[in-house]
Parts: structure tokens; sequence; C-alpha cells
């Protein structure tokens, strides 16, 4: 396959032929169910998600809700209370039988949820595989959200956001995303905060269920060993015995609009003083959308700045210098905006120093572009790790499903190193003066302190080859 197949919603029907002769297939059913498997010659095993593309970024605030009629709307951190409540036992199964049905077959369970999708999947032997389609649509269909359950994993969320406090990598994170998007819903963060996650509701939580865990909400994928048409009748079968109404007629929902957001910067600096040893340093521009043409250019630009140890940042700050032992470059792409970012943990004499660094490299980069060594070095990087990424059919699995839910566009992996040889050091160049002409944040997490930093962040403001 060597370009991108699209995946229209009212199309039923779909069969393409993927790299190494594996089979994608994908099946519209009436209920707007959607189905899709990529069977993998030789695995012995299959994993299978069931996707519903509702994330932290879809919840209101709860004074919002208040104001609201029909119902309860989701509050902050409900998406991920529900993805924990899910577990917690249905009409017909309590939380130990879910547990011991994976136990007992040697498989893994497990959900996540993100900004703009909750994902809940399982690895399991491929004669299992109908064990796991039954027990995942009885949790998605039929959780019973027990009051008591409710409250007991009100304290475990609690214990989770505390534990992710004491990180200071992810509040640096957390914090970024705040400080780099403003008041756009994906600068919040995924699991809400412990003010959200108490004053959250069983009620309001119930009602955010039943409004988006609806059969035309739900994608299915699945990659392995797996038989697409036996996976669609087990679907049918047990999400019937649910008293899911599978001969119903429903489009699927729609998908997200992808025209890019206007971000407004939240914050130009952002301190967050902890008696640690190491100060945990974060600058972030607002990046790219996840359908942007550009998004290989920004992968293969990540690759080169900050994404390996022959990477500029590793090599600078690390190799040459000694000021970090871990310092990176990352990009998060969305439907309709994005961050780029960069991250060094130092001792906190030299945070003004490395911050310097950092912001002094990537204007270089933005200057002066890339070499034709790096270009190539990056590709084959890229292209190495997307092979081997290849050989999990967990990876596969998660390809269909961000594919289904996100872009509506199936990029297997000839598709993607064609994009990928395509990018030109001009595309590169072009992209980073564009992110350096916005507008950066920096974020610190440590012993440091504003007045430090106040002369280095002025080196975060709309810069770019782009005005001379």
């Amino acid at each position: 396959m060597t370009s991108p197949v699209i995946f229209p919603l009212d199309q039923g029907e779909l069969s393409v032929e993927a790299t190494g002769g594996a089979l994608v297939r994908r099946t519209v059913l009436p209920s707007g169910v959607r189905v899709l498997t990529e069977k993998v010659a030789g695995a012995r095993s299959v994993t299978i998600g069931f996707w519903v593309a509702v994330g932290s970024r879809d919840e209101i605030a709860a004074e919002a809700a208040n104001g609201l009629s029909g119902g309860h709307p989701a509050s902050l951190g409900s998406t991920h209370f529900l993805e924990h409540l899910l577990f917690k036992g249905t009409t017909t199964r309590s939380a130990f039988d879910i547990a011991s049905a994976f136990d007992a077959v040697g498989g893994e369970q497990n959900a996540v949820t993100a900004k703009e999708y909750t994902c809940y999947y399982a690895k399991v032997r491929d004669e299992d595989t109908e064990m796991a389609v039954e027990v995942m649509a009885d949790m998605l269909t039929s959780s019973v959200l027990d009051p008591q359950e409710f409250e007991t994993e009100r304290g475990v969320i609690l214990e989770e956001l505390a534990m992710a406090e004491d990180d200071p990598t992810d509040v640096a994170q957390e914090r970024l995303f705040e400080a780099v998007l403003g008041e756009h819903p994906l600068g919040r963060p995924i699991g809400g905060d412990a003010e959200t996650i108490r004053a959250a509701s069983r009620d309001g939580v119930l009602a955010h269920y039943r409004a988006n865990y609806r059969p035309n909400d739900l994608v299915v994928t699945a990659a392995g060993n797996i038989d697409h048409d036996h996976l669609v009748q087990w679907l049918v079968r047990h999400l019937t015995a649910a008293d899911w109404d599978m001969a119903a007629t429903a489009d699927p929902v729609a998908r997200r609009v992808t025209t890019p957001a206007a971000v407004v910067r939240g914050q130009q600096l952002v301190v967050v003083e902890r008696p640690i040893e190491q100060a945990n340093l974060m600058i972030g521009w607002p990046g790219i959308t996840s359908t942007d043409d550009r998004r290989v250019a920004l992968s293969t630009m990540n690759a080169i700045f900050g994404g390996g140890m022959s990477s500029r940042l590793f090599q600078e700050i690390r190799e040459k210098r000694g000021l970090a032992y871990s310092v990176y470059s990352f990009s998060s792409g969305y439907s309709d905006a994005g961050v780029f970012g960069l991250y060094a943990g130092c001792s906190p004499r030299n945070v003004t120093e490395v911050a310097s660094l950092l912001f002094d490299e990537f204007h270089r980069l933005a200057t002066d572009g890339v070499t034709a060594a790096e270009l190539a070095r990056a590709k084959g990087q890229l292209a190495g790790s997307a092979a081997l990424a290849l050989e999990d059919t967990d990876t596969r699995m998660s390809r269909l499903g961000r594919a289904e839910i996100g872009s509506g566009e199936f990029i297997d992996y000839e598709a993607s190193i064609g994009m990928l040889n395509a990018v030109t050091i001009d595309q590169i160049t072009e992209l980073a003066a564009d992110i350096a002409s916005r507008d950066a944040s920096v974020v610190v997490v440590g012993k440091a302190k504003e007045n430090d930093l106040s002369k280095i962040v002025e080196k975060g403001r709309g810069w770019g080859t782009h005005s001379s």
C-alpha cells in the first residue's frame, strides 16, 4: 500500500492488503458500530480495543455544567472516573469476575483515557478472543456504576492523582499544556484534579456514560490472528445480549473538526517550587494539528533536534556540556491544536543556562536548518522505529483505532515511508521558523525563582525568520 486509504463513514465494507501481506478489513454495521481488523500472519495472539471518541477535552467545568439544562453534563475528570468504573462490575459480572476472566487465560486488560478518546483494550491468545469480546462488551454496555464502588474508586483516583503530583516531570508536562494552550480544553489535565474528583457526582458520571456509550459511538479494532467475520458475529451477539439494538439504523458519530483553533497562551512563565534535587524544565510552543500536512516533517525535525542520543539537544547539553542526564524534544498533535516542547532535568543552579541553550539551539535550527546527513539519519531512525513497532499487535490495533476515530485515513508502513522520504530540508527549516515565531511558555518544577528566569523567558517571545 503506497498511499493512504480513506475510511468513509458511509461505506459499509472495505478491505485492503497492508505491508507484508497483512489483511485490513473494515465493516460499518447498521447500528453505527465500526469494526476494523488486521490479520497478521504467524501471530498467536490478538489485541482488541473498544474505543469511544470522547476524552477529557469534552468535559465541562462544574460552574458551566450547573447552568445547563437536560441532564448532567460531564464535569471535569468524569471521563477518567468512568474509565475506572467500567472495571467495577456489570449487571451480570462483579469486578472480580472481570479481572479473573483475563487472569485465568494469562491475558492482559487495561484502559486509557486520553484528551480526545477513551480506549479499553485486552491482549489474549487467539483462542480466547471471543471471551475477551464478551467480557469487554458487557463492561462497555452494562456497567452499574454501583454507588459504593463509586466512592471507593474516588479514593483510588485521588491516590493516582497524588502519585502523579509526586512526579515532577508529570507536573511539568501538565503545567506546560495549561501554559501553552491557555483556555483551550486540550490544556486541561486528563484526569482532572483532586478538587474536581471530590466534586464529581455519580449522577453526572452516569449521564456522561449514557450520552456517549452508544452503538454509533463505538469503534472496535483488533490485530493478530483474528478472523474479521467471526469478530463481527461475536460483537453482534454479545452487544445484542446486552440490550443494544444492533438492528436499528444509525450513522456513526461524526469525526472532530480539524480546523486549527485560535490558541491564546495561558502563561509565559510557571514556577512550581519543590524541595527536590533537580529542576525539571520544559519549554513549549503551540504546535500543529494531527492532520496537518507538515506532521511528517515535524516528526523528522523532532528526531533531529531531540529524538535520540545523536540528536542536537542530547549532544549539545548532555554530551558536550554535561548539564543534564535527560534532555529531549517532543510533539503532541490533536484535531485542532498541538504542542511542541523541550525538556531537560538539571541542577537548579544550571536552570537558566540550560533554558537559554534550549532556546538558542531551537532558534539556530529555525535559522540555519539541518544538514543532509542529519536528515538521512532521522529518516532511517523513524523508518526503523516504525518497522519494529509493527512487530507488536498492540501497535497495529492502536493504529487502526486512531485512524478511524481521528483522521479517517489509514496510513500503512509503505505509505508512511513514502511520506517520510518526501520530507526536505527546506520543509523542516520553514516549520521550525513557524513554530519559533509563536510565543513560548517556560515551566520549571523544582528549586527555581521567577526572578532568575525573567531574562530567559524573553527569548520565548514570538521570534522567527519570517519577519526579516
